[in-house]
């Protein structure tokens, strides 16, 4: 199979479960895949070198956006694409067969592909409830950054068109519910911060970027979370819950579905809103306050 003038850059940490499956599936269509690990203490490095990838180490800071960034900056890309994949992550063969055909094809403005995430549960596609999620993952190197945000970062791009491709790519995590659940754990204090953030405008993401295009359904969806931040707490989250469960259709799709929702739309949503009451208690809900509580209390720096 041809490759693509592509560069995959893949973050990792301790993912010897999955970064076999999305450097080979990567390596189908890209010239090259640039790993940048947070110094993995299991084989992580090891299979990646093995099957031709190039590695980067650097510290993580508990930021996904900040060690993209530094990825594109340091990774020695040449390529004129990039593409953005988490470890879990690998793009179906229909995709592949659409990038091959459609991208030396499209006119120079374009610079940014919006592409659908498929999600895996427990071996099932949750396909109604969410599905389908669209995002902005292939870009033009000189044109694309990842958004300075600690939850629901994008990628946007400083110039350009951007288009929608057909298929899909696959998010499946491979690990057990304990570590899902301690996943979820980590994202819900992040995600409080982020919200915070909306309210208090500490980063200057929120009202305001030199970067606006990310997809229309990130764009929506970046209004509908501004519109949820307003919300009653804890009475949002059995509203999110219900809204994907019933409207949305999960109900249909089976335990698998049930599991999948509650833990994502209720209990997830549950635990950033408790995340938020103790702060918000803990500080009075001054900015100055919240700041040092935060960098203090759970090492993120706001």
């Amino acid at each position: 199979m041809r490759k693509l003038d592509i560069t995959a850059i893949i973050l990792t940490y301790n993912e010897e479960l999955h970064i076999e499956r999305a450097i080979l599936n990567a390596f189908k269509f890209c010239t090259e895949v640039c790993i940048v690990d947070s110094f993995s203490n299991d084989r992580t490095v090891e299979i990646a070198k093995s099957l031709g990838a190039r590695v980067y180490q650097n510290k993580w800071e508990n930021n996904y956006a900040k060690q993209f960034n530094w990825g594109l900056k340091n990774a020695e890309i040449t390529t004129e694409w990039v593409l953005r994949l988490d470890a879990d992550e690998y793009c179906t063969e229909e995709l592949i067969e659409e990038f091959l055909e459609k991208l030396p094809k499209l006119p120079v403005s374009v610079s940014g592909i919006i592409i659908k995430r498929r999600t895996i549960f427990w071996k099932q596609w949750v396909k109604r409830g969410i599905y389908p999620v669209k995002l902005l993952r292939l870009f033009k190197k000189d044109f694309g950054v990842c958004e300075n945000r600690w939850m629901d970062e994008h990628i946007i791009i400083s110039e350009g068109q951007t288009i929608e491709f057909e298929n899909d790519f696959i998010d499946e995590n491979l690990n057990n519910i304990k570590w899902y659940i301690e996943k979820h754990v980590n994202y819900a204090i992040r995600e409080a911060v982020d919200l915070l953030d909306i309210e208090h405008n500490f980063i200057g993401y929120s009202k305001k970027s030199d970067y606006t295009q990310k997809g229309n359904q990130a764009n929506k969806k970046r209004l509908l979370k501004n519109r949820y931040s307003k919300m009653p707490l804890f009475f949002r989250a059995f509203l999110y819950f219900c809204y994907r469960y019933f409207i949305k259709g999960a109900c249909l799709e089976g335990k698998v579905g049930f599991v999948f929702t509650f833990i994502q739309g209720f209990w997830y949503r549950l635990l950033v809103d408790c995340y938020l009451f103790e702060i918000k208690n803990k500080t009075g809900n001054e900015p100055d306050k919240i700041i040092d509580y935060v960098r203090n209390t759970y090492g993120l720096s706001i």
